[in-house]
């Protein structure tokens, strides 16, 4: 999707105005997360529609500019979507969502690209709250082979996802990525340790990270101790997008092979850094998260 981006002191009162003090109009959506993941020297394909007009040529021009493919044909009908981002003085985002062409996908275009053992499938639970869209993502989702590893983050409308497409999909997801919010709603409200270990339950399969902002984040792996990975001090401009960022730099560097200690710590500092920014897609580069890795750890 497109972000247009505000920066106001705080969220007016209904009814009421308030005066931006900085804004922008970006890609957004799944580009914060692939561009992460390039950055750190992985190669990424957006799987998703782009369709035709003013919307799709920002986030075309985007995906160029960082040598992502995008192989799917694009509709001629129907612009992206736009999500209108509300950023306060303490870096809290509030967000509005139009949804466009981004949200007609289907199976037969998905069937289009090939996917080898090995590849990483990073999916948003924004590609299952739409009925018109979560039938044919699942429906692809089932003919992925058992060889690609696949991570789901189930976003902010986790609990709008049907339960039975959600079970589908929890069960062919190797990595859980979620936020601590996101978290408690699907753990029943538990402390961050035990949420982790009951998602991992519900996943089946290799490990779950919940994001805990200032705090960090928590990883659980099967077989293995669940840890805290503390995060690193930083000052909060814009929060929008930090999640994806920290999505991106952990399958990046969980798929160079690094230890899952080592790739959490990346995506804590790239996540800290990318924050200070105004912007959602706004991740360091591998060697400036490795430069602030040998200070911080």
């Amino acid at each position: 999707m497109i972000d247009v981006v505000v920066k106001i002191a705080a969220l007016p009162e209904r009814g009421l105005d308030e005066v931006a003090s900085g804004r922008l109009v970006t890609a957004g959506g799944g580009f914060n997360a692939l561009s992460a993941a390039v950055r750190q020297g992985m190669a990424a394909t957006y799987l998703g529609q782009l369709g035709s007009g003013p919307f799709a040529d920002i986030a075309r021009q985007s995906l160029h500019r960082e040598g992502i493919d995008a192989p799917i044909p694009s509709r001629s009908d129907l612009d992206l979507g736009l999500c209108l981002v509300l950023v306060e003085d303490d870096g809290e985002r509030t967000f509005v969502t139009s949804p466009g062409a981004e949200g007609q996908l289907r199976a037969s275009e998905l069937a289009t690209v090939e996917i080898f053992a090995g590849d990483v499938l990073f999916m948003s639970g924004y590609d299952f709250v739409y009925p018109e869209i979560g039938g044919e993502v699942i429906a692809w989702l089932r003919t992925i082979p058992e060889e690609a590893l696949v991570a789901f983050d189930p976003g902010p409308r986790v609990m709008d996802i049907p339960s039975k497409v959600l079970e589908e999909v929890f069960a062919r997801t190797d990595w859980l990525l979620c936020n601590a919010h996101e978290a408690k709603a699907l753990a029943v409200d538990v402390e961050l340790t035990a949420a982790a270990e009951r998602l991992l339950e519900r996943t089946g399969r290799v490990g779950v990270v919940i994001r805990d902002g200032a705090e960090g984040c928590h990883v659980a792996r099967r077989g293995e101790e669940t840890l805290h990975v503390p995060a690193v001090v930083t000052e909060v401009v814009d929060t929008n997008g930090a999640g994806d960022v920290h999505n991106g730099v952990f399958l990046a560097e969980v798929s160079r092979g690094v230890s899952v200690l080592e790739a959490s710590r990346r995506a804590n500092i790239a996540a800290s850094i990318a924050i200070g920014q105004l912007g959602p897609a706004t991740c360091p580069d591998r060697a400036v998260v490795s430069e602030a890795l040998a200070r911080a750890y």
